[in-house]
């Protein structure tokens, strides 16, 4: 029974890396869509969202039957729970990605954004890319601190956001109504991108170590100082037994 669960476990883990490949070449696609306003590579981003159902309708089928056929209890049931959740981020992030696809799609053979926000753009893209091929790292190695690194990326994201949203809200902005609210969609949907991109590392975070990551960097901190006051004893104990020796 124990192998049959282990090797379910594994094949559901398999998918779920899958689905984290798809998300990351989804959205360096759907921006190579945007910034190139490449209308064939939008279609494609388009119609590939159906497979990204398919796979996600696969592994929560998988997750579900384990839950209800394995029982699983303490660390395997986080990691199934845990899994559920990540399923439904990364399917969050692939449509996300459709989205600025749909974007490049519907302002063909426009530019969707101007020179003057393009850097800001470029930057949040590759930023998206980067946080997927984190992703798919952290769920391989279940590397708490690597997943815990993701929340300082997505600080980044949202400092970038906001910068974006108070341009295309001057007075002295260059362009239409249109191009500001292009922007401003374009942005949150990257904005989101890496909120899920949080919400799994934070999973991932829980799944090992059976703590919120909150909960998980408070009691680091404890034990660093409960470390460090053990250390600063020992070493007075020493230097006053040497004395009293």
């Amino acid at each position: 029974m124990r192998s049959a669960y282990r090797e379910q476990m594994n094949k559901f883990t398999h998918d779920l890396l899958i689905m984290s490949d798809l998300v990351r070449a989804s959205m360096e696609s759907a921006s190579k869509a945007l910034l190139e306003a490449d209308l064939g590579v939008a279609e494609e981003i388009v119609s590939s969202i159906d497979t990204m159902e398919e796979l996600r309708s696969k592994c929560e089928s998988a997750a579900f039957e384990l839950l209800a056929l394995e029982g699983p209890v303490a660390s395997d049931l986080r990691q199934v729970v845990s899994g559920i959740y990540i399923v439904e981020d990364l399917a969050r992030m692939a449509a996300l990605s459709v989205h600025v696809a749909n974007l490049a799609r519907r302002r063909h053979p426009q530019h969707v954004v101007p020179a003057e926000v393009r850097p800001f753009i470029e930057e949040m893209s590759s930023q998206a890319i980067r946080t997927a091929a984190k992703i798919k790292d952290v769920l391989v190695t279940a590397d708490v601190n690597r997943a815990l690194e993701l929340a300082d990326d997505d600080d980044a994201v949202d400092d970038l956001h906001r910068h974006l949203f108070t341009l295309t809200t001057q007075r002295d902005w260059p362009h239409d109504t249109r191009a500001a609210v292009d922007i401003t969609l374009l942005s949150r949907y990257l904005e989101r991108y890496s909120d899920h991109a949080v919400s799994i590392a934070s999973r991932v975070v829980y799944m090992a170590t059976g703590m919120h990551p909150e909960e998980y960097q408070q009691a680091k901190r404890t034990k660093e100082q409960q470390d460090r006051f053990e250390t600063q004893f020992d070493e007075i104990s020493r230097r006053y037994g040497e004395i009293w020796d």
